[in-house]
Order: structure tokens, then sequence, then C-alpha cells
């Protein structure tokens, strides 16, 4: 049996107490290789327990299979097949695996009765908007359904939220490399212009064969960048068309790499996947088949030439290479200076931080840097930078409000002093985020220092909350502390302690509410 880790855990509950007070379509949102099919197998233990019937959908022969071995591995449950000629009906095995493609058949799901499962999971939950999916689900409206999915971006959680009530967990990539969960990446930027300006968009990513006849030209330079780098790292490249991936395998060949291909058609995958993964090859060249439902912890480098506007898509890619594994010291994520008109483009930043000005700093320092950095560093220094800038900008806000004294803490402003990017970044996705705050809402925030006429919905309210209730249980500076004392020009009050803060107000409040000569706020730390 599998001892959950301590988030997985965390997890588990959250999707049980979710179920449990009527958010009855939630998500868990994990990044690659930090194993959500352990926690939903893990859930789904539980709702046998309780006697329920369960089904785990997916739309790849690839993550049923993986499921079906987790389930069994993690809790010592079997699971039927619901697939071809494999029906669940009339077994007595409680947990059902279920291809999409053969449940959304309608002679096969009308022999269903719609209270048959209890509870439903959904891997890679970015699929299930799709009408297949719909189908069947609405076939079984009293059911629990859990979304399964890695880090979306805004535009996925937007899309996600039309069909679910809640997220009941997150765990970010960063929290899970600090952790010690995932490796470290090192992004290495190639001094390498590709020129994608002119490749148009087809739903709604860059057209894979307008991408791959524009990267066709600089195959040969990436090959000879690839010896340099990759030699004696176990290497994936991701390219967007079969026929520009079996092209690259050769080139690489031909430069002296050790390389096979993979591809939707290939007869042989498994014994090459299995040869590439024992060491007898050092790339493997794929169009886009390895995103889903393939683990290879020792792969130690990326290559994406395949780029894409697609933020899980890109996560997807790159977390091929983040498990753990002996001997692996960190994943090198190669990047290129793609050449495009468009802002939207995945960068290494991308991974990391959602915050537009973090991560554009994130990709200079990447740029800049010819040794490659570590993303993790590299995003500290960039807050530290964003946050010098947004005091900078703090400081003329305050200087505005002080003339209109009030006594209350503006949200925004909050969100700004204790460096908080979920909040200034903060975009409603669910309906009840979208909804007014409540009295209640606005009473707790009032007493606890937040200027409550700002906040617009109740989302934001409930994201304040949880904030100052957790830096309460840390020990951190109130609203009303770090308000006071940045009307004095000290700088990040917000990552003081309540205690080192409450010392210099009295301090001040001793000296007549004047700063003492031996303090400089701009410079002062406790």
């Amino acid at each position: 049996m599998f001892q959950l880790r301590p988030y997985q855990a965390e997890a588990k509950q959250a999707i049980l107490s979710a179920w449990d007070e009527g958010q009855r379509r939630t998500l868990l949102v994990l990044p690659t290789g930090c194993g959500k099919t352990v926690v939903f197998a893990s859930v789904a233990e539980n709702q046998v327990n309780r006697g329920h019937r369960v089904l785990i959908m997916a739309h790849r022969s690839e993550l049923l299979e993986q499921a079906a071995d987790k389930l069994r591995e993690a809790s010592g449950l079997d699971s039927v097949l619901e697939k071809a000629e494999s029906t669940a009906l009339g077994s007595r095995v409680p947990v059902t695996v279920g291809s999409v493609q053969s449940l959304a058949q309608e002679k096969r799901l009308a022999r269903f009765p719609s209270d048959y499962y209890q509870d439903i999971i959904v891997d890679e939950a970015h699929h299930c908007l799709s009408d297949s999916y719909q189908h069947v689900l609405e076939h079984f409206p009293q059911a629990n359904v859990l979304g399964v999915t890695a880090t979306p971006d805004r535009g996925d959680m937007r899309n996600l939220g039309e069909y679910f009530d809640s997220k009941a967990y997150e765990y970010s990539m960063p929290d899970a490399i600090r952790d010690g969960y995932l490796c470290p990446v090192k992004a290495q930027m190639i001094p390498l212009e590709l020129d994608i300006n002119n490749v148009g968009i087809s739903s709604g990513d860059f057209a894979a064969g307008e991408i791959g006849h524009a990267l066709d030209p600089y195959l040969e330079q990436i090959a000879q960048e690839m010896l340099h780098y990759c030699r004696g790292r176990r290497t994936v490249v991701f390219l967007p068309l079969i026929a520009t991936s079996q092209k690259f395998c050769r080139m690489l060949n031909d430069v002296g790499l050790r390389t096979a291909e993979v591809n939707g058609n290939s007869g042989d995958r498994s014994e090459i996947l299995a040869d590439f993964e024992n060491g007898r090859y050092d790339v493997l060249c794929n169009s886009m088949l390895l995103t889903e439902g393939w683990d290879c912890p020792s792969v130690d480098c990326i290559v994406i030439l395949r780029p894409t506007k697609i933020r899980s898509l890109y996560q997807q890619m790159v977390g091929r290479g983040m498990r753990l594994s002996p001997g692996k010291e960190d994943l090198l994520l190669l990047d290129f200076l793609w050449l495009s008109a468009r802002h939207d483009l995945c960068r290494p930043s991308a991974l990391i931080s959602r915050d537009e000005k973090i991560a554009e700093m994130i990709d200079k320092q990447i740029q800049d840097d010819g040794d490659g950095i570590d993303l993790i560093e590299a995003e500290q220094q960039a807050e530290r930078d964003v946050l010098a800038e947004r005091e900078n900008a703090l400081a003329k806000q305050l200087a505005e409000m002080r003339a209109r004294k009030r006594k209350l803490v503006d949200p925004i402003q909050y969100a700004l002093s204790i460096a908080a990017e979920d909040l200034t970044s903060y975009v409603p996705t669910f309906a009840w985020e979208m909804a007014p705050p409540t009295d209640k809402q606005l009473a707790f925030l009032e007493h606890r220092g937040i200027y409550p006429e700002s906040i617009q919905n109740a989302g934001l309210a409930s994201l304040l909350i949880d904030r100052l209730k957790r830096r309460q249980e840390l020990g951190l500076a109130t609203p009303k502390q770090i308000r006071c004392l940045e009307r004095y020009g000290f700088r990040q009050v917000g990552t003081w302690t309540f205690t080192d803060a409450s010392s210099l107000i009295s301090q001040l409040a001793d000296n007549h509410w004047r700063v003492p000569y031996r303090i400089d706020p701009d410079t002062y730390r406790p």
C-alpha cells in the first residue's frame, strides 16, 4: 500500500470535503510527476469503502492502464474495463476504468442506469468539456465528479469553471520543486533565432503544419547545438509533425547522438520506449505523442521544438523530465529565441509564474545568462525586482492616499505590501467566486483592517480571508501594522513578524510618532 505524501493526503481530504459540502463537481490540480493517479486511486478506495461504484474515465488506453495499475498498487482494489468487448455491467467489481470513446456510444451508455455510478473521476480533465465526455457525464447526473489536471492557464480555468463548481486543491510546481518532490529545472537559452512570425493559428494554437515548415531550415543547426548541450543526458525532443520528427531523428544520428523516433503509427513503439529507458538510445524524438501517459524518470533533458501558447501543454511536455531519479541532479530545458509577434508564446517562465511582469523578468534572466539558470532562483530574483518596482509605485499611491486619511488598507495595496501574486492577479473562475461578497465576509475584512468597498466579488474576499488567517497563524504583521509602518517609509513590512512590527510601532509612539534618528526607514530590517 502507498503512503500518501503530505500534499496528497491534503488533496484527498479536500476532495472528499468538497463533495460532502455539496460541491459535486470539483477539480484537483497537480503538476505532472506529483502522483495525481495515486491521489484519485485513494479517493476511489475511500468511496468504495462507503459502498459506492466509481468510474475512472480517460481518453487514451495508456491512461486507462496506468489508472488500473496504480489503483491496484495503491489500494489493492481491482477494476473492470469498460472498453471494446469488456463491460462493467453485471460485475461485482465496484471500480470501472472506462474509455470515453466506448462509453459515449449511445447504445452502450443507454444500458447503464443513471444512478449506476455515484462517483466519476476524469483523468486529464481539460478534455472533459468535449461533447463525448459531456454526453457520458450528463447520463449520470447525480454522480460526484472529480476532474484531475496539471496546472492550467487562466483560459483553461475559465473554461473548466463553466462545468466545475470549485477547485478542491492545487499544488504548484514551484512548491513541488522546493519540497523535493520534483527535480530542479535549469533553463538554457540557445542563441538561435527561429522565425515563426508567419505561422498561423489553428484550434487555438500555432498550426503544426506551418511550424514544421518554418522549423525545417534550422534543423541542422539545432542538431549541432544539441550535440554540445545534450551529450551525456537522456533527452526527449517534441516536434510538430511526424515527418519533421523522423527527419530530425536522422540528423541527430548523423551528428553522433544515438536517436530513435516514435509516433502513433509505430508498430514497435513499446520496444523503442523500453530501449530508450534502458539506455540504448540517447535521444527520443516524437511528434507530441509523449505528452500524456508515459513516464521515464531518468529523462533529464527536454527540447521543445513545437512552440505553443497553451500553458498546460507546455507544462506536460516539460513534465516528462521532472520526475526524481537516482543520480539525476536537474532537468535541462533547452529554449530557443522564437521570433514571434505573439506575446502569449509559452517560455520557461510559464512553468512557475502567472504574473506577467515576473515571467518577463525570468525570461530576460535566461536570455542574459549564457550558462543556464535555475528557474526557482530566477523566480526569486524576479520577485525581488518586481517587488522593488511595486514598492516605488506603492509609495506614490500612499502619498496620494495619505491626504484622504483612510484608516483601513486597500486590498490591492495590501496584496502589493505582502508580495501576494495570487491576490494582485486574481481573476474569478467559478460562479460562486463571481458573486458579490457576503456581509459576513466584508465585516470580517473590515475588522481585520481591510477597506471592504474595494472588494468586488466573493472569490477575492475568500482569498483575502484565507491569507489573513494563514498570516495570523504564522505570526506575520497585520494589515494595520503594515499600513502604519509604510506611512513612515518602511519597506517590505509585509514580510515582518507581528512582534517585530509591534516593537517598532512602540518605538515610534515612544518617540512622539517620529522615526528615531538612528533608523533609516528605506534600509531598516528587523
